[in-house]
């Protein structure tokens, strides 16, 4: 039966070879369960029902992956878009976080009609690789830098940031902390990244998940040791997770179809939505492309057969994942490690899938783990970003000025979509200023962009 639902002899592999590769995609991916709910809670999100919804979104698109392309990929809500989410269009435009979900479930809708047409890929080929590139990396650095600051390595200062020390921290944030809280898991966390860092390079499969679990583990050996003191009253809690509850699955009701339309006429809402949806139709497109060159899945002409399957799984996980209660659901790069182990068809998304489902009823373990373990992971998610950076040719100074101003912007004004529209403007007005504009083909859709972006900053 398996044969002839994933057609395993036709894509050269079998059962034994897809379970493993979804078990690996499933590992090197599994971080997210524990970093969304901390990002989103940040929004004034209940972490618990965020965790299920989470699970629960990965767990459909992934099985929407695998019924719609037959491609071995995974998806989950995506980092940076999940920044995006909680620290610019709740916290910095001071939206509610219905009003987010509002935006990520219109996206998700927009999405599915995008992908029944070719106009996704269309779109696609408007914006100049270099672009898309530089959106990519940008995100890189903003998600390190997050964790940075989730795991206080940086905090607030004379200088806007500077390196921690508990003086610094207890100026930045009024508290009186000491070094059996904030201080010493601000080394656990140095520590966590040099230990992930290791496993990357000797290429330890899971390397981020494991990261997270031993920095987490090593928390737990100090508070026993008491070397690590809980403190509630300033954010600081135990380590270890509480099961008096059992294995219950937390409730979805805090977050499940909290979505709120009474912004969605106004002009800055459409920028949320736009912005969700160019960061997201990039980064899916880029990840379909890039993990399935490494597969061999290219035809002749370098396209994807059954793409639109993918971003049809794509666009309806986005939109059931709003309505559960996360931000944006997308195609995991992480994805790549299982097909590295040999995954070439849905029953490795299927694998994956029904690890996400089993992971519901873990969720005291993965609630317990703490913003200093999972920081190591957002610092080493970015550089994995930022290594996309290879691909921009900075020599070509019309392009490579472009895309230093859009990766720049990210986190220095603490904005993915503020990256985006800088990038784009720039781009389009260096271009013309300077004659290339014919010779760099500029896209009729690209003039249309930087006009809505400079629109925006008049107005908003």
């Amino acid at each position: 039966m398996l044969e002839k639902v994933f057609k395993l002899k036709e894509n050269h592999t079998d059962v034994k070879t897809e379970i493993l590769a979804g078990i690996t995609t499933f590992m090197t991916m599994a971080y997210i369960l524990a970093v969304n709910p901390s990002i989103l809670s940040a929004a004034g999100m209940d972490q618990g029902a965020v965790f299920t919804a989470t699970a629960l979104a990965s767990l459909i698109g992934t099985l929407c992956m695998a019924a719609f392309a037959n491609y071995p990929f995974a998806l989950a809500p995506g980092m940076g878009l999940n920044a995006y989410f909680a620290y610019t269009v709740v916290i910095g435009m001071n939206y509610s976080w219905q009003t987010a979900l509002t935006a990520v479930f219109a996206e998700g809708i927009i999405f599915i009609i995008l992908s029944l047409t070719n106009v996704r890929e269309a779109i696609f080929n408007a914006i100049p690789t270099c672009l898309k590139t530089a959106v990519s990396v940008g995100i890189g650095l903003f998600i390190a830098f997050l964790g940075l600051q989730n795991a206080n390595i940086v905090v607030g200062g004379s200088t806007l940031v500077q390196l921690f020390s508990v003086d610094a921290y207890n100026q930045a944030n009024g508290v009186e902390a000491s070094f059996n809280n904030v201080g010493i898991t601000v080394l656990l966390a140095i520590i966590g990244v040099l230990i992930t860092a290791i496993m990357v390079i000797k290429n330890i499969k899971g390397n981020i998940l494991w990261g997270i679990l031993i920095t987490w583990i090593l928390g737990i050996i100090c508070q026993i040791a008491g070397l690590y003191v809980p403190n509630p009253e300033i954010g600081f809690y135990s380590l270890l997770p509480d099961f008096s509850s059992g294995l219950a699955i937390p409730s979805l009701a805090p977050v499940f179809g909290k979505l709120d339309f009474k912004n969605v006429f106004s002009l800055e809402f459409v920028v949320v939505v736009f912005a969700f949806l160019f960061v997201d139709l990039f980064d899916t497109l880029g990840t379909l492309i890039g993990v399935s060159t490494k597969a061999g899945m290219l035809d002749k002409d370098g396209k994807l057969p059954r793409i639109k399957g993918a971003l049809m799984a794509d666009a309806v996980a986005t939109t059931v994942g709003a309505v559960l209660g996360t931000s944006t659901t997308t195609t995991f790069v992480e994805s790549a490690s299982g097909v590295t182990e040999g995954g070439r068809t849905g029953l490795t998304s299927l694998t994956t899938a029904i690890l996400f489902g089993i992971s519901l009823f873990l969720s005291p373990i993965f609630l317990a783990i703490p913003s200093f373990a999972t920081a190591p992971a957002l610092i080493i998610v970015g550089f994995y970003m930022l290594s996309n950076v290879a691909g921009i040719n900075f020599s070509d100074y019309s392009e490579g000025i472009p895309c230093f101003i859009c990766i720049a912007a990210m986190p220095f004004c603490y904005s993915i979509s503020e990256g985006i529209s800088m990038g784009v403007i720039s781009y389009v007005v260096i271009n013309v200023l300077t004659g290339k504009a014919k010779e760099k083909k500029i896209s009729v859709l690209m003039y249309v962009l930087v006009i809505l972006f400079i629109l925006k900053y008049i107005f908003l």
